[in-house]
C-alpha cells in the first residue's frame, strides 16, 4: 500500500477545546489545557505514526483579533496553519455562537483545503441542540465531514481519524517515525511551568507572563532545570512570588510533579522571577521567547 502522510491543523475559536482534542488524537499531553481563554500561544506539533502512514497534528492559538504584538504573532501562526494543512480540523462546540469569526469560516471555505467539522462538548448540550448545530455546520462547510464530539469523554473520536486518514494525501513521511513532537525539551518544560500559573494566578497575570528555561541539564538520571517567570511590572513580580515565596513555591512544586511525570525523570526545578516591561508589545522580546512566525 502507498504510504500516507500529511498536515492535520486544528483551528477554532478560543476555549473550544482544540488542546483537548490535539492531546487525545495524539494520545500524549502535548498542548496547555486549562479552562482560561487563550492557553496556546505557539503552533504545537504532535505525530502519529502508523505503517504506512504519518499525520502531523497541529494545535493552535484560538482566532481574535489582536490587541498587541505577540497576539498579532500568534494570529500569524493560524495564518500559517491555513496555509499549509493538507487537512482542517475546525473546532466549534455547543456553547460559542456559530457566527463567532465568519471572516476566518469565509477564508477556510475558500482555501480549498479539505475541512473536518468537530462539535465539541457535546456531553453538556442536549440531543435536539446538537442535530442543530450538525445541520448548521453541515450547510456552512458543504461535502465536509462534521462530528459531535466529546475531547474530554474520548467519545466519538475514532470516526474522526477515519476521516484524517482517507483525506491525506500519498507522501513519505515528514518526520522520523520514532519522533512524537518537533518541540524541544525546553519548549515543553516551559509550557508546564506556564500552565501552572494560568491555574494559580487570576486576571493579568498569565497573560502578561512568558517563561524561559534558561538550564536544561541531565546528569545521573537527574534533570536539573533553570527556569525564569518573566512580568512586564514590579508589581506582579510580588504577585508571582507571593507572601513568604509561597505562590512561586507553590507553582514549582507543581510544575516539578508534573515534569517528572513527563520526562520519566527525577526533576530539580530552580524558578527565579524577572521583570521585562512590557515585553508583549516589544519584537525583540518576542524573538527572545520564539514567538517568529514559521
Amino acid at each position: 500500500m502507498a504510504h500516507k502522510a500529511g498536515f492535520v491543523n486544528i483551528i477554532g475559536n478560543p476555549n473550544v477545546g482544540k488542546s483537548t482534542i490535539m492531546n487525545s488524537m495524539v494520545g500524549e499531553r502535548l498542548s496547555i489545557i486549562t479552562s482560561k481563554m487563550q492557553t496556546t500561544r505557539h503552533r504545537i506539533k504532535g505525530i502519529v505514526n502508523g505503517d504506512d502512514f504519518q499525520i502531523v497534528y497541529s494545535d493552535t492559538p484560538g482566532i481574535l483579533k489582536p490587541k498587541y504584538k505577540l497576539q498579532e504573532t500568534m494570529m500569524k501562526f493560524v495564518e500559517t496553519a491555513l496555509a499549509d494543512a493538507d487537512v482542517i480540523l475546525y473546532v466549534t462546540d455547543v456553547k460559542e455562537s456559530p457566527e463567532k469569526n465568519l471572516d476566518y469560516i469565509s477564508k477556510i471555505q475558500s482555501s480549498g483545503i479539505p475541512v473536518i467539522v468537530l462539535i465539541n462538548k457535546i456531553d453538556l448540550s442536549n440531543q435536539e441542540e446538537v442535530i442543530r448545530l450538525f445541520e448548521y455546520w453541515s450547510g456552512v462547510f458543504p461535502g465536509a465531514s462534521v462530528f459531535p464530539v466529546s475531547a474530554t469523554e474520548k467519545f466519538n473520536l475514532e470516526p474522526v481519524f477515519d476521516a484524517i486518514l482517507h483525506l491525506l494525501p500519498e507522501n513519505p513521511p515528514y518526520f522520523s517515525k520514532e519522533e512524537l513532537t518537533d518541540r524541544s525539551e525546553r519548549f515543553f518544560m516551559q509550557e508546564i511551568i506556564r500552565e501552572k500559573i494560568l491555574l494559580h494566578y487570576q486576571k493579568e497575570i498569565p497573560y502578561s507572563s512568558e517563561v524561559e528555561v534558561e538550564a536544561f541539564r541531565e546528569e545521573n538520571g537527574l534533570i536539573r532545570i533553570r527556569g525564569v517567570i518573566y512580568v512586564e511590572r514590579e508589581s506582579q513580580k510580588g504577585i508571582i512570588i507571593g507572601k513568604g515565596g509561597i505562590a512561586l513555591k507553590r507553582v514549582g512544586t507543581e510544575a516539578r510533579q508534573e515534569a517528572e511525570e513527563f520526562f520519566g525523570k527525577k526533576i530539580f526545578l530552580e524558578l527565579y522571577v524577572k521583570v521585562a516591561r512590557e515585553w508583549r508589545d516589544k519584537e525583540n522580546a518576542l524573538r527572545k521567547f520564539g514567538y517568529q512566525a514559521e
